[in-house]
């Protein structure tokens, strides 16, 4: 469909009603209408594997599925039977369930270089607990986040750190530093500048690029030497890198790890593991000062962990972690393929782990652009393809990866004839499409 025919009424009514009633239009950032082409934003109305629908009845292969979360690709039969089985047993009670036994025991088995878990529902409340429990256990107060990787955790401790800083005292934020990715002798300044100060480091292991040799284990190795704790965020490399995460692919194993996304396919479950002697001080059974770590209302729904359960033993099972790559792989060669034969190979470009894909759109300079996102976005949207990323699911198919990389050559085209141009301006259709962090509307 010509991109200029392609309206989306429907959608356009729901987003203002949602406006009317749900600051921002959505519960996360990252799914506001800002991220999209003006008057472009769908509004989902149901999912089935790697396709969604929205309101305006349009269907799309769809990429980066609930932010990464839906790998299996919606409504999987597995993972339902399992939240089916659940619901008619009561979803949450005074003490705990079997169902967290279960749960527990199915995690430490996919994930054997942790020694306890808890489960919670989101990831910032599982890495904000990793952080409290380092600070307990050092003594210390300070934080030190990667400062290349974009989120760790709603709360004060990290968001006091982006551009969206408004409501958190500055006494907050002075207690978070951060270090570069891949650069050991920048860290170790750091801790040494900080000696004795900073709780932990933390950060996701693997980005759009591999850890350098040794980097993981040298963080290993500076963490132990001054004493504070190393925490993986595996909110996304957790499943997608391998089922026991990137701590089981590098084979480096961190003192503290964090889980979600993938874990329930959609449903709300997060987790923390790691070392015994660490966990325990949020237990029963430790004789020193208690840490509150995690105690969480809806942490242990039965129905989100019989999800979860059913995840990992389909990753296991059926070697999702594969399939997700070598789907990456292809998706990426026919991306770049299209992207070469129109001209715009060093502007439209490909970047990550095969499971875990994102794209850039540069500008003529060769600089990261919000228009040519916009005018990519829409050019996708109008042939089908719902893609923020290109982060695949296990659902999608050969016939779904050569639907997407037609539209992207005819997306493509366009991006040619605006760098031609010099201009995107006369594709975009209404303002560009904005960061998630950003001080004003």
């Amino acid at each position: 469909m010509a991109v200029d025919d392609f309206q989306l009424p429907k959608s356009r009514a729901a987003n203002e009603r949602l406006h009317a009633m749900v600051p921002g239009g959505a519960h996360t950032y990252a799914k506001g209408d800002d991220q999209y082409p003006e008057h472009l934003a769908p509004v989902i109305s149901h999912g089935r594997g790697a396709h969604v629908w929205d309101v305006d009845g349009n269907r799309y292969v769809e990429y980066g599925s609930g932010l990464r979360s839906v790998s299996l690709g919606h409504a999987h039969p597995r993972v339902l039977e399992a939240v089916r089985r659940e619901l008619d047993r009561g979803s949450n009670f005074v003490r705990p369930s079997v169902v967290e036994v279960d749960a527990a025991e199915r995690f430490l088995a996919t994930v054997p270089t942790a020694e306890m878990v808890k489960f919670a529902k989101n990831g910032s409340d599982v890495t904000t607990a990793a952080v409290r429990l380092a600070r307990a256990v050092t003594g210390r107060a300070l934080v030190a986040v990667c400062a290349d990787h974009p989120f760790f955790s709603v709360d004060d401790w990290f968001i006091g750190t982006t551009p969206m800083d408004a409501g958190i005292p500055s006494a907050i934020t002075d207690l978070t530093v951060s270090f570069p990715y891949g650069d050991l002798a920048a860290t170790e300044e750091l801790l040494t500048r900080h000696r004795g100060e900073i709780a932990c480091l933390i950060l996701e292991p693997a980005g759009h690029t591999e850890p350098p040799p040794g980097y993981l284990a040298g963080l290993r190795e500076l963490a132990d030497r001054h004493g504070c704790v190393l925490v993986f965020d595996e909110m996304i490399t957790g499943l997608r890198w391998s089922e026991a995460g990137a701590q089981g692919l590098y084979g480096v194993v961190p003192d503290l790890s964090t889980f979600g996304k993938a874990l329930g396919n959609g449903f709300a479950v997060s987790a923390l593991a790691g070392r015994r002697d660490l966990m325990e001080r949020g237990g029963l059974r430790g004789d020193g000062d208690r840490v509150f770590l995690l105690s969480t209302t809806h942490g242990a729904e039965t129905h989100a962990l019989a999800a979860a359960m059913a995840v990992q033993a389909t990753y296991v099972e059926e070697g999702i972690s594969a399939r997700l790559h070598a789907l990456g792989e292809q998706l990426a060669a026919g991306v770049r393929e299209a992207a070469a034969g129109m001209g715009v190979s060093e502007h439209v470009v490909v970047r990550g782990r095969a499971s875990n894909l994102v794209f850039a759109t540069l500008d003529g300079e060769g600089q990261p652009s919000q228009e040519y996102r916009t005018l990519f976005l829409r050019q996708l949207l109008a042939g089908g393809v719902l893609a923020p990323s290109f982060v695949v699911s296990s659902a999608l198919d050969e016939a779904d990866i050569a639907h997407t990389v037609d539209a992207v050559a005819a997306a493509c085209t366009v991006y040619r004839k605006a760098l031609d141009a010099g201009d995107p301006t006369p594709w975009l259709g209404g303002r560009p499409v904005k960061p998630v962090f950003r001080r004003r509307a």
